[in-house]
């Protein structure tokens, strides 16, 4: 595949083409980095690509370390980053440009994480500058979505994640939004064990998609995939997938142990 293009939304059966992503956030230097891919590529075989998206999203130091071994051995892993600034250049110290990214040829980018959010204060807002700006530069944002446990209890969790969604596709055409991921990551499930059951995860994936036919089309909600996040491990990965709306998963904790994160991507075999 060749540098920044976005990945095939479609398999070859029409369908949504699943993609698994593992976010390293702060962990693995790039040495370990190197060794962790280096593992997977003898894990995970061509029959899994050729079924799957993997995308890797290492922390910032690590991508040039990974996108020369991708790029050496062949290996058919996306590369990934975990955010970005919405500016081209300028004085923003410690920001990292969507053009840097797309020089190194990164192909999907993580947009409006929830430790982004919760963390670091990004809004709404800010999120959808980021969008624009990963899809200015000819990458795939991932759009991340979600709900605090106070929000959940209260019965605001569809209120929370379709307004999330609806501010984060200001502005962008139907072509856009089908070329998108959105990953929809509980909060109180993010490396707490607690997982969303698979038909609460479906609920508010199914939510998603209506959402994305009101702003734009049935045909843009049935092209764009929705990962979920959230503890997603081999043992749960199989039955969430089985869900109609889950197009893929966004792996935190999990994707850091090559044997595990290998076999959530061969979900197929223990499904």
């Amino acid at each position: 595949m060749p540098r920044n293009e976005p990945p095939d939304r479609r398999t070859k059966e029409g369908t949504r083409r699943p993609i698994i992503s593992a976010n390293w956030k702060m962990h693995n230097n790039h040495f370990e980095a190197i060794q962790s891919v280096q593992k997977l590529s003898y894990l995970i075989g061509k029959d899994d690509i050729a079924a799957v998206d993997v995308c890797i999203h290492p922390p910032f130091t690590d991508i040039r370390s990974i996108q020369t071994l991708i790029e050496a051995d062949e290996l058919y892993y996306l590369l990934g980053a975990q955010n970005c600034h919405w500016e081209d250049k300028g004085a923003y110290t410690g920001e990292i440009s969507p053009i840097f990214l797309n020089k190194l040829g990164v192909q999907l980018v993580i947009c409006g994480h929830s430790e982004r959010r919760e963390l670091f204060g990004e809004t709404d807002e800010v999120v959808a500058k980021k969008v624009a700006a990963v899809q200015q530069h000819g990458m795939t944002p991932i759009l991340c979505v979600g709900e605090t446990l106070a929000e959940r209890e209260a019965g605001e969790t569809e209120s929370k994640v379709v307004g999330q969604v609806r501010a984060a596709l200001a502005g962008r055409n139907a072509q856009q939004t089908a070329a998108m991921v959105i990953a929809y990551e509980p909060i109180w499930a993010i490396g707490t064990g607690r997982t969303a059951t698979s038909a609460d995860a479906q609920a508010v994936c199914a939510s998603i998609r209506s959402c994305v036919t009101e702003i734009h089309n049935s045909t843009t909600a049935e092209l764009v995939r929705i990962q979920y996040g959230g503890s997603v491990k081999a043992a749960n990965i199989a039955e969430l997938m089985s869900q109609p709306d889950i197009d893929g998963a966004l792996v935190g904790g999990a994707s850091l142990d090559p044997d595990e994160f290998a076999r959530i991507v061969q979900y197929r075999n223990h499904s």
